[in-house]
């Protein structure tokens, strides 16, 4: 009789993406890169992998669609350390390996000047200072495309933080062009995906990654992030989740079938319309 080969962490982890989370995972992963031509002949990718669940899932699909694609593309994987503490820093390190993804780290002072500049309120400059970090880095490595781990869960809550805080509609795209760099463009391959699978997935091979890990989200007792604007619009989702179970389906939808006529008022290109430019035509 004979005896079937004990598979490795990382084959394990490769096999669950394809088969156990197959639909809510791959096949959504697939359906964005279809659908929002992600990923193209000739595209030299650089997955952007911060450490968390999102950027090391993202990592493994894109190895998985490179493996099995007719599309002829590049990739390389790369990591910002922005700060990490050594602890931090060695978990990543440690993923990377058993997960078999071949990551070039390179270190920055982000988390630093980021709390500097904006004392009390780094994230938004941060987030900025770390995109640009990473389209310099990927262009220097021959790249034209940054790949990075948003999901469908940060797409519904984005666009709600911006109605609920920021009194704009406003979506999360599936890619859009660099702005400072020329010839750039960012990726969202998870954009299809739920968190929830992400998290089911994650503990279904005990994998253990990190968070958000600046010394401004680590100043909180216990990594209690209990004032985040993000927190309190994940817990409204949940709890309108429990009525109905379709919501997240349903707002992410709902950014595909803008109605337009029917605003008072929306903004193009930098400058803003209203209904009655065109009321009485």
């Amino acid at each position: 009789m004979k005896l079937e080969r004990e598979l490795t962490l990382n084959q394990k982890v490769e096999r669950s993406i394809i088969t156990t989370y197959r639909k809510p995972i791959w096949n959504a992963f697939v359906r964005a890169c279809r659908d929002y031509a992600l990923v193209n002949d000739g595209d030299r990718i650089a997955v952007c992998i911060s450490g968390g669940k999102d950027s090391m899932l993202l990592a493994k699909c894109m190895q998985q669609l490179k493996r099995i694609s007719d599309t002829n593309f590049e990739l390389a994987f790369i990591c910002m350390d922005p700060g990490y503490n050594p602890k931090n820093r060695a978990l990543i390190a440690e993923n990377c390996k058993k997960l078999q993804i071949p990551v070039q780290f390179f270190e920055t002072d982000v988390f630093a000047s980021a709390n500097r500049a904006a004392e009390g309120h780094p994230c938004y400059l941060c987030a900025r200072m770390r995109r640009g970090y990473l389209y310099a880095k990927a262009q220097s490595l021959g790249c034209n495309k940054i790949a990075l781990g948003h999901h469908l869960s940060d797409v519904i809550e984005t666009t709600l933080m911006g109605m609920f805080y920021g009194a704009q509609l406003q979506a999360m795209q599936p890619k859009l062009h660099a702005t400072n760099f020329p010839g750039m463009e960012l990726i969202r391959p998870l954009y299809c995906v739920k968190e929830s699978a992400i998290l089911n997935w994650k503990q279904l091979n005990d994998l253990t990654f990190i968070q958000c890990a600046c010394a401004f989200v680590e100043q909180y007792t216990d990594g209690d992030m209990s004032v985040s604007k993000r927190q309190e619009v994940k817990a409204l989702i949940a709890k309108l989740k429990q009525s109905n179970p379709n919501i997240e389906e349903n707002l992410f939808n709902s950014l595909h079938n803008v109605m337009l006529d029917t605003f008072p008022g929306y903004k193009s290109a930098g400058v803003r319309h209203n209904l009655l430019e065109n009321f009485d035509k």
